[in-house]
């Protein structure tokens, strides 16, 4: 890697003082206060002065000495920040012409150009001239020239600062200013034609088409209007039955499209009240819509970023989801309404509402009721109600209640399964797979295949040897961990919020849903579900807990056997609080070391995955890959029961594998990482996501984002400043345990290496009894 030649952005930081490099692109270039001022060249028959101050190049002489090749001297000594003048078209041109090598409209460790690049400062109109060095610096160059082309640049006086800002400041801008806009849409007449495009739809009718629940006959008649208000759309509206059978959901997946999700009402400029629809996050690339756990690892990043209204927008749109749709979808399209995915909203609800304004008290508890309430819902009549509750082992499995093959997939994701069936009957793999969904042919061993398929899906751990063939009859440790998350979650905000007393409509669930009479409510109380808390935690305990093995492991419920696979989702246990102290400890001494990589933590062993060949080849959630989910939670797991060191280490490797791949490959940031090999460029199913950008970076991706802006709220001043150097996390842990080892045998106080700096609002972890009682 080349080695970035940083601004001091850290000193910057640390002092609070403003910079040009920390400025956001709108601003800095669409404001003249960052036009540098330029010398009248001796030979000008006009001043500096009568020209325009937005266009440094506007003097048709001062342009003609800057293109024309002449002997300038070399500024190689600079007693204050340099400012380059540059021809934006022009010196995009150069770069690409002389840099990327392979083509790829990036400039990467990859290409083998000469990396350098000499520019002229603006202070001597261009005679003048630096070199720009190195694959971090000109990937900047190609960013920062690609932002001015937005404003409408042709010419601009651009900051050394922006090209060698430190990294990790310049992410974490980036995101804060830039990518989470790049994810923002909304479901109305402004945001359709962006979020109706769906890369996934590889059906013949790919017109843009919403789905509106039945009853919302208010935003049926909106989206009609859409339609004929702007015919260029070719907007198809349709409405969904009051009852939406797997049968229906299929019938549908030849006309694909948008789920229709919460909006609002505002008068509009000639004072007519319309809808506008709430605004929401994307995971980004081909998944433009809105998704289930992906949205709660958003939210946290939205959080630390300061983005409320936002993060709040996306719990609305998931208490709209359960109230018309019966669950939190996979994602808003047609074709997953018969899926759901990880439970998390209670504490997606607790996190906002602990930072909602304590001047609204009462809209706040009000909004809280409505979102708790319809939690209470999800829990019952998805998460305890067959076939997803199992009474036998009181758990509960992932289950999704669709029919035939998963029409999101790619055209040849299930070749290599259909194709014995095709070869037996006579026919093409595509015939086959046509007759099988129309149910023309019967074949049980493909239903039970893709009954899995589709739970492993719902499980948002698609794909893992873990789940393969299995996914419906295992009772994770991830889902159970999140479940008894909700029970404390619903328990305790009963008894702190609600006096004790909650009341919600009746909601069936397993036991209850074949009664012929019940009430039309029911009470709520905190005894009852720190009952149910008590009992998942003892289940989970007796049947998932290898005292041996010093972990949890899944349990089958068709073999009712406890599993073998080594995943580190064991330490969601320690997330949502079930571990006890003693087995916590004999997870961070046993698991720990089996899940910690160069990387951060790999999703499941070498030894679990088993053997690739090309007959089993690597699945994307095991063995060498990590994913951002993983992280976050362990970080958050590690700092629960105190091993603050663990999450910091942990949390560093992480973030230095996203650093480096951000230094060294043009600002990527794709959605999983190979944290063994450290590398985004994996050979796997569905490749990766968030890599196939010109230029720029606009969205990185929504989960990686969050864990990003997350992580760094663990960062003590002295990793910073590492993670900022991109050091290899071997070197840093190396010297940080000698410093401890040192302070400990001096009777020194370590304050400097562990503690956290003085702004701690970037973590996350809900204290133990809610803030508002």
């Amino acid at each position: 890697m080349d080695s970035p030649r940083f601004a001091n952005s850290n000193a910057a930081q640390e002092q609070h003082t403003p910079a040009s490099n920390v400025v956001p692109a709108n601003e800095y270039y669409s404001s003249s206060n960052y036009v540098s001022r330029h010398r009248t060249l001796g030979n000008s028959k006009k001043s500096a002065s009568t020209q325009n101050p937005n266009d440094p190049m506007a003097h048709s002489e001062a342009a003609t000495k800057y293109r024309r090749p002449r002997r300038g001297s070399h500024d190689d000594k600079a007693s204050k920040p340099r400012r380059f003048l540059i021809d934006v078209e022009e010196t995009q041109k150069l770069i690409l012409e002389q840099e990327d090598t392979d083509g790829d409209f990036q400039i990467t460790v990859n290409d083998v150009g000469p990396k350098v690049i000499t520019l002229g400062t603006a202070d001597s109109a261009g005679f003048n001239k630096y070199d720009i060095r190195g694959t971090y610096m000109l990937s900047n160059l190609l960013q920062e020239l690609s932002l001015a082309q937005d404003y409408g640049r042709k010419y601009v006086v651009l900051d050394e600062a922006r090209l060698n800002e430190n990294p990790v400041d310049r992410l974490s801008r980036m995101i804060r200013h830039h990518f989470w806009d790049g994810l923002t849409r909304r479901i109305d007449a402004e945001g359709l034609e962006l979020i109706a495009n769906d890369p996934k739809n590889r059906s013949k009718n790919t017109a843009p088409r919403i789905y509106i629940p039945f009853g919302e006959d208010e935003v049926l008649e909106y989206y009609k209007n859409v339609s004929v208000q702007k015919p260029h759309l070719k907007l198809d509206v349709e409405q969904l039955p009051e009852v939406i059978t797997p049968k229906y959901v299929q019938s549908i997946n030849d006309k694909p499209g948008i789920l229709a999700l919460a909006m609002t009402k505002f008068m509009d400029d000639e004072g007519q009240e319309t809808l506008k629809g709430v605004p929401f996050v994307v995971p980004g690339g081909r998944f433009n819509e809105m998704y289930g756990w992906d949205s709660y690892f958003e939210s946290l990043g939205l959080l630390v970023d300061g983005r409320l209204e936002l993060a709040k927008g996306m719990v609305d749109n998931f208490v709209y989801e359960i109230k018309h749709y019966g669950k939190i979808l996979n994602a808003n399209r047609s074709y997953y309404l018969t899926r759901t995915q990880p439970p998390f909203l209670t504490d997606m609800i607790l996190k906002v509402y602990d930072r909602l304004p304590y001047s609204l008290e009462i809209e706040n508890k009000q909004w809280l009721a409505v979102a708790l309430t319809a939690a209470i819902k999800e829990y019952l009549t998805v998460w305890m109600s067959q076939h997803r509750y199992d009474p036998e082992s009181g758990l509960s499995r992932f289950y999704s209640e669709g029919v035939g093959m998963p029409p999101e997939t790619e055209p040849t994701h299930f070749d290599h399964v259909i194709k014995p069936y095709a070869d037996r009957k006579g026919v093409s793999v595509e015939e086959y797979s046509r007759l099988y969904n129309e149910g023309l042919v019967e074949e049980p061993e493909l239903d039970t295949y893709f009954k899995h398929d589709r739970a492993v899906r719902e499980s948002g751990h698609d794909t893992t040897y873990r789940l393969d063939n299995c996914a419906a009859d295992i009772a994770t440790v991830d889902l159970n961990s999140l479940l008894y998350k909700y029970e404390m979650d619903i328990a305790e905000t009963i008894q702190s919020i609600f006096g004790d007393s909650f009341e919600t409509p009746y909601f069936a669930s397993y036991d209850t849903s074949l009664l012929k009479d019940h009430p039309e409510t029911i009470v709520h109380t905190s005894a009852e579900w720190f009952e149910r808390a008590r009992v998942r935690q003892e289940r989970i305990n007796k049947l998932c807990w290898n005292e041996e093995r010093g972990m949890y492991f899944d349990y089958d419920t068709r073999r009712k056997a406890q599993g073998t696979y080594e995943s580190v989702t064991t330490f969601y246990t320690m997330w949502s609080g079930l571990a006890d102290r003693e087995k916590a400890e004999k997870m961070m001494a046993n698991a720990l070391p089996l899940f910690e990589v160069t990387g951060g933590l790999v999703s499941g062993t070498e030894k679990s995955r088993g053997v690739i060949t090309l007959s089993r080849p690597n699945r994307q959630w095991d063995f060498p890959f990590g994913w951002a989910p993983h992280q976050i939670m362990a970080w958050i797991a590690f700092e629960k029961y105190g091993f603050m060191e663990d999450a910091k280490r942990t949390c560093y490797r992480w973030l230095y594998t996203i650093t480096k791949s951000f230094v060294d490959f043009n600002g990527v940031v794709p959605e999983k990482f190979d944290v063994v090999n450290m590398t985004h460029r994996v050979q796997v199913e569905y490749g990766n996501v968030g890599v196939d950008f010109k230029f720029i970076p606009r969205e990185g991706f929504g989960w990686m984002n969050a864990s990003y802006q997350v992580g760094l709220g663990y960062m003590d001043r002295g990793l910073r400043r590492a993670l900022g150097a991109v050091m290899d996390p071997c070197k840093v842990f190396k010297g940080r345990a000698l410093a401890v080892e040192k302070s400990q045998q001096n009777n020194e106080s370590n304050e400097s290496i562990v503690t956290q700096p003085p702004d701690v609002t970037t973590r996350l972890v809900r204290p133990n009894s809610l803030r508002r009682v």
